[in-house]
């Protein structure tokens, strides 16, 4: 059995590890589109702030760790994928012949339609060669501007904060990581940045990005270290009626699918690409895990695209399983997002924006930078959201996870929803107590 996997990112990585893992003897080749060996992109702002060194991204740290597997690697950029011959072609012409195909190729950064968007100076935060232009620029005193304030976009922010940069961030919601918490956490959120000495302007677009001919930036002083016309100033325009001159612009405004090349492949896709509970596509022999898919939110019963690597890790291990004829089912993909920004730590789990008719309770303590909102339908707790509360954390998404009534806790944590590992406590309880 011939096993082909597009993407070495954690996904791909895990995949292949697990297809090895229960059969020593199938042949894996897992393609990767970068120079670099496999790397977690979550890591590239611990090299920005100097916690680690390029290797320290490295999803493996033994050396020689895929070959000792029997995991061949390739390096290249899947161009299509032919479903009725079982090939995918590669850039320059190569092509991979396939009984078990793994589509993994991840999400790729959305590039705002922005006139100058394509200046010098202007880049992307997504891989090792973008880290290496921002290090070269991001400078002590240099002036940054950040499109985008998403989860993605907050921990850029910090790497960006720990160079001691002048930084101003720009986001086109009402609030910092608008799809990720509620207004009352992502106005928190912004409050606290801002008290860490940070520009954020919320509901503001970047209308223009303009090279001028300047020798006042910090980043033009150094020029001729670096040489190259990416050392000039870029003058920002923004729609709030500001006018800011930067050295560097990161353009932090999302991500998306990487599934372009699938346009006409057969393989069913809409934002992403469409699988079962098995990892499996449309299209007989071809699985999908990571960033590209669109799976059935656990919560909802609705597909979404879920692009975080905890996601990708546990879609990973289900396609690999499938591939080899085993049976691993997902129960679907739930919102699980854990955010540090700054030192204040936010999080929220389930439907956090909650459901129709539903009721909610809101704790806000702005002087403390505290907050907590949980969400219900009827008496089941189905999403919530905190910041400055970390404690609380686990309970949130056992509560959430396990789907159990909670009765009379439900009173008492619209009278209180500090209670929630009480509530939590009281109700695993309950449940060993019937289970026996």
């Amino acid at each position: 059995m011939k096993h082909v996997i597009l993407g070495n990112g954690p996904a791909g990585v895990i995949a292949a590890e697990t297809i090895r893992q229960h059969n020593p003897s199938d042949e894996i080749i897992m393609v990767g589109s970068e120079p670099e060996p496999p790397y977690s992109r979550m890591a590239i702002p611990y090299l920005l702030v100097g916690n680690i060194k390029e290797d320290g991204t490295y999803l493996r740290k033994t050396k020689n760790h895929f070959q000792n597997l029997n995991i061949q690697e390739v390096s290249g950029l899947a161009e299509t994928i032919d479903v009725k011959n079982k090939q995918v072609k590669l850039a320059g012409g190569k092509s991979l012949a396939y009984d078990k195909l793994l589509i993994a190729t991840g999400s790729q950064p959305v590039r705002p339609p922005i006139p100058g968007i394509d200046s010098p100076g202007v880049h992307p935060c997504w891989t090792l060669e973008d880290a290496r232009a921002i290090q070269k620029l991001a400078k002590p005193g240099a002036r940054v501007l950040q499109m985008g304030a998403g989860f993605i976009g907050c921990i850029i922010l910090e790497a960006l904060a720990s160079r001691g940069v002048d930084l101003t961030v720009v986001e086109m919601g009402n609030r910092m990581v608008p799809r990720m918490m509620t207004e009352g956490a992502g106005t928190l959120i912004k409050e606290w940045v801002q008290a860490k000495g940070v520009a954020v302007y919320t509901d503001t677009r970047v209308e223009a990005i303009t090279p001028v001919k300047s020798s006042g930036g910090i980043v033009s002083k150094i020029a001729g270290v670096f040489g190259g016309s990416n050392a000039s100033p870029l003058e920002v325009k923004l729609s709030n009626g500001k006018t800011i001159e930067v050295d560097l612009v990161i353009s932090a405004t999302g991500v998306r699918p990487n599934i372009a090349y699938l346009k006409d492949s057969g393989i069913e896709i809409n934002t992403g690409i469409l699988v079962d509970n098995k990892m499996q596509t449309s299209v007989p022999d071809v699985y999908a895990a990571g960033d590209v898919t669109e799976s059935v939110d656990f919560s909802t019963g609705k597909r979404i695209v879920n692009a975080i690597q905890p996601n990708a890790a546990e879609q990973a291990k289900i396609a690999g399983a499938n591939m080899l004829g085993r049976k691993a089912e997902s129960q679907g993909t739930i919102q699980i997002n854990v955010l540090d920004t700054l030192g204040l730590i936010s999080s929220s789990f389930g439907q956090w924006w909650g459901v129709e008719g539903g009721d909610h309770v809101e704790l806000r303590d702005a002087k403390n930078f505290k907050y907590m909102r949980l969400e219900f339908n009827g008496d089941v707790l189905i999403g919530a959201t905190s910041c400055g509360l970390t404690e609380h954390v686990g309970a949130f998404r056992g509560l959430i996870q396990t789907r159990v009534p909670l009765g009379e806790w439900k009173d008492h944590l619209m009278h209180d929803p500090t209670k929630i590992m009480d509530a939590y406590l009281a109700k695993a309880q309950a449940r060993s107590q019937w289970m026996s």
